[in-house]
């Protein structure tokens, strides 16, 4: 945890912040913060600063945060994802929400089991604490919105302008594809949307259906990706490519 994030209930009448649970229990056994100490903190959709420990006592962080610096600068990428196995989100929303993705949408498509939308993982309040994780490690505040979408084809033809806005620039990475993501202005670009799917890829008429709407196929090379390991791959690179962002810190 490089950050402690401290929500609005957190704070009392005088302006300190009271917090409880795993952050606390951190705070006491990994960081071993003792008062008159200062620890990295950051209020939830807000700024970033310093907490001076007024108390480190079990189950309970005492401190008063001074925040005077804004959070690091948004990657101007959305996300329209297949849903992948419980156990590949898990892994993939703490990476969305440390790379600085504004929005996901979870979609159907048709390599993706039914089951998969009964799965706890999809629970809002469990979505917002994998989403919480990965703020933490990037020392942001800003949570991504995540929208769940059980129909593939009304999400993509009557939505993306209201769930992406229009002017975005949308790119398809597809295995039969051969353009390199670098030949298609992404830099240049004021917004990118990727349309990743499940493992096994889109479906013929998923690729072709998303292509009607705007999205562009490109190449990743010859090697065929997990869900897991592509997004991540997928949003480092079009960051990268993008004039206001820096390469991710790889702590």
């Amino acid at each position: 945890m490089n950050l402690l994030l401290l929500l609005d209930e957190d704070f009392l009448p005088d302006g300190t912040a009271r917090l409880t649970g795993r952050r606390a229990q951190h705070a006491r056994e990994v960081l071993r913060a003792e008062p008159g100490e200062t620890l990295r903190v950051g209020r939830l959709g807000g700024l970033v600063g310093t907490g001076e420990v007024l108390e480190n006592s079990p189950g309970v962080l005492h401190l008063r945060a001074t925040l005077t610096a804004p959070p690091p600068a948004r990657a101007g990428v959305d996300l329209l994802l297949a849903i992948p196995r419980p156990k590949a989100l898990k892994k993939v929303l703490p990476a969305v929400a440390s790379l600085g993705v504004d929005r996901v949408v979870l979609v159907n498509a048709a390599r993706v089991e039914k089951s998969y939308f009964d799965s706890k993982v999809l629970a809002p309040d469990f979505i917002q604490e994998l989403l919480l994780q990965g703020l933490e490690q990037a020392r942001d505040t800003r949570l991504p919105e995540v929208h769940v979408r059980e129909r593939f084809r009304p999400c993509v033809e009557d939505e993306l302008d209201t769930l992406f806005g229009q002017g975005s620039l949308r790119l398809l990475p597809h295995p039969p594809a051969h353009q390199p993501l670098t030949t298609l202005g992404v830099g240049a670009a004021p917004r990118v949307v990727l349309a990743i799917g499940p493992d096994g890829g889109w479906v013929p008429f998923e690729a072709e259906l998303l292509e009607a709407q705007g999205f562009r196929p490109f190449t990743l090379g010859p090697r065929i990706l997990r869900v897991e390991t592509a997004v991540p791959v997928l949003l480092g690179q079009v960051a990268l490519l993008r004039e206001n962002i820096s390469p991710p810190n790889s702590r």
